[in-house]
């Protein structure tokens, strides 16, 4: 579950729910219907449209140093976005989208309407580009706009920079992000992706 920047008081939305979100993050003030690890998400049956955010570490390319995050969590939270509609966030190249057989970005929709496309959270304000696929069920993009590219100022390399055979060169010039700015959401990012959760619930359920 990612860490978020927090910002000054922001009116609290009521037509989209947050799963599996952090209870000291952003989402708790942002909705008035979030679910963190004690609430348990899994149990989630509102009407609502979605934004899930589950556990990446058993999926993502750092699965090997997971140890506390239950991998099925992930796999619930596919099964809710598809009942609900909404978004679910992961980071690019998630092994979710394959056990769960999930649309990869430019793939065509699967049976649940859902499709995935990649953004760069840079875009919204972090700092690294941290690409992120997002599998999104009956959201329409019509409804959103999306931000202006920008330019990074750190890299997210996992912890270590390149050597033979291991992960990716850091560029001259480019801080690399600690721990902390790794995991951190901007705001602006959350906020848009609880703008476009709600455009599935606004089409209805299928």
């Amino acid at each position: 579950m990612d860490e978020v920047e927090h910002t000054g008081v922001i009116a609290k939305r009521s037509d989209v729910a947050a799963l599996f979100v952090d209870r000291n993050g952003i989402y708790p003030r942002l909705v008035r219907d979030w679910w963190d690890a004690a609430r348990d998400a899994c149990t989630y049956s509102s009407p609502l449209p979605v934004v899930a955010h589950p556990p990446c570490g058993p999926w993502g390319r750092l699965r090997h140093l997971s140890q506390n995050d239950a991998a099925d969590l992930a796999v619930q939270a596919v099964a809710l976005v598809r009942r609900y509609g909404g978004v679910l966030e992961h980071p690019a190249g998630s092994k979710l989208f394959d056990y769960c057989d999930l649309p990869r970005p430019g793939e065509l929709p699967d049976r649940y309407d859902g499709v995935t496309i990649e953004v760069s959270q840079c875009d919204f304000g972090h700092p690294a580009r941290k690409m992120t696929w997002l599998y999104c069920v009956r959201c329409d993009f019509s409804k959103v706009g999306f931000p202006e590219p920008r330019e990074p100022t750190h890299w997210c390399s996992g912890g270590r920079t390149k050597r033979p055979g291991m992960g990716a060169t850091v560029p001259p010039g480019i801080k690399v992000c600690s721990a902390q700015q790794r995991r951190r959401t901007p705001v602006a990012f959350a906020e848009w992706l609880l703008e476009l959760a709600a455009t599935a619930g606004k089409q209805g359920a299928a």
